[in-house]
């Protein structure tokens, strides 16, 4: 059924905008075989083959498109550089981890020394096996790398415009194997001759001594070494590529492994260090405005009445506060009374244990030994027997009252 579209009138003459516009139809040659649906489009016969002719056309003007690509100028890839440093971090994190196990493992067997012996060895090995699971499988990306959203890539396949437009190329087989030789073999390499030349005392040789100068060689060399990976580091932070030499050496660029995934920062554990520390600022100025003292003797009276346990059976000359000032161990640092001082309940204290608990709590607090509580204390002077005549003058055979043991001080100030 055809179709029908407005003409539009002119001076001249009238004509439709467009012709009527009918379902094309193909039709196959007469000749051609029934071919399966799966069938490659580069196997059919010649006479299907419409499109070869001006795909031919094509090619030169796509080959041109592609090595304007790489020439062109276009925003170039940005990786977070905390990401990258926390990538490291984690794996630095998940070795010692590990390797804390694997020294707990070998502690067991003291006798034969293993840990100090063999411990490059049993480090690179760790490392090896890390290196396997991780960078030589087909993630191309070590654990911390992983949990970043972080991989390498062969940063040559992506040069000029192809950085961040293009489909990332994964690691080849040679930048895999000299990663693990620099950097699994260089380390245990460095860490054993140092051990051996440690043990064999080269460091401690002459200076004109052959194998003093192969020492101090080495230790030029790791000096250099360090220097080169400061610059490194420094140019990083610029540039945010390659965290290592050996990664600048290999071209091993980490990028993101999932680009569309959202980027966003997290402060969850920022609030909470920030609420934590408005609170304990609380605390710090609350603390000295209660009194703990009077808090604590509150409870013990709610709960056990005030008395102290074993109190009420210690003899008269024992200080019941004292008694319960004990060490660690459970031995009295002091009993015995020093200058007493009784209270109104009748039992006797140190003068500077009765003093300091009603100081402590004004309002009194319970008595160690009956549970009354304490609101006033005295000093206790003691009459003293003395001999006839002796302080007798007028010889009634009486001791003169003013004649009393007083265990007080003569300086010592009573409140």
């Amino acid at each position: 059924m055809a179709t029908r579209v407005p003409t539009q009138v002119t001076g001249e003459r009238t004509f439709p905008l467009t012709k009527d516009i009918r379902p094309t139809e193909v039709t196959a040659p007469q000749n051609a075989p029934d071919l399966p649906p799966t069938t490659p489009i580069s196997t059919l016969p010649s006479q299907n083959q419409f499109w070869k002719s001006d795909w031919d056309n094509m090619k030169s003007g796509l080959t041109t498109l592609r090595k304007a690509l790489i020439t062109a100028s276009t925003v170039p890839l940005r990786v977070l550089r905390v990401s990258q440093l926390d990538a490291e971090l984690l794996d630095n994190e998940l070795e010692d981890m590990l390797k804390e196990q694997l020294w707990s493992a070998f502690s067991l067997f003291k006798k034969f020394n293993i840990k100090e012996k063999f411990q490059p060895e049993l480090s690179a090995i760790l490392q090896f096996s890390l290196y396997r699971l991780s960078i030589c499988a087909p993630s191309n990306a070590t654990y911390g790398c992983q949990l970043q959203n972080l991989k390498f890539r062969d940063e040559r396949a992506h040069q000029g415009g192809l950085q961040s437009i293009a489909v990332d190329a994964p690691l080849s087989s040679y930048q895999k194997t000299m990663y693990g030789i620099l950097q699994i073999g260089g380390e245990y390499m460095w860490s054993r001759i140092n051990r051996l030349l440690s043990s064999w005392g080269w460091g401690e040789l002459d200076t004109n001594n052959p194998r003093k100068t192969i020492w101090q060689a080495i230790q030029v060399l790791e000096k250099i070494f360090k220097a080169m990976s400061l610059v490194n580091y420094l140019y990083f932070l610029c540039t945010g590529k390659y965290r290592t030499l050996i990664e600048r050496v290999l071209s091993m660029r980490l990028v993101y492994a999932r680009r569309e995934v959202t980027r966003n920062v997290s402060f969850e554990f920022l609030n909470r260090q920030l609420v934590w520390h408005a609170f304990t600022e609380f605390l710090m100025f609350l603390v000295p405005l209660v009194n703990l003292e009077r808090l604590k003797n509150s409870v013990v009276k709610r709960i056990f009445g005030g008395t102290q346990e074993g109190a009420s059976e210690l003899p008269s000359h024992i200080c019941a506060i004292c008694y319960g000032n004990q060490d660690e161990n459970g031995d009295v640092l002091s009993c015995t009374l020093n200058i007493p001082y009784e209270t109104n309940c009748g039992h006797r204290y140190c003068y500077y244990c009765i003093q300091t608990k009603l100081m402590t709590d004004p309002s009194g607090f319970s008595c160690p030994r009956c549970g009354e509580t304490v609101t006033t204390s005295h000093r206790v002077v003691e009459k003293v027997d003395t001999a006839s005549g002796d302080g007798d003058e007028d010889g009634d055979g009486d001791a003169d009252e003013s004649h009393i043991k007083d265990n007080t001080p003569e300086n010592e100030i009573v409140s």
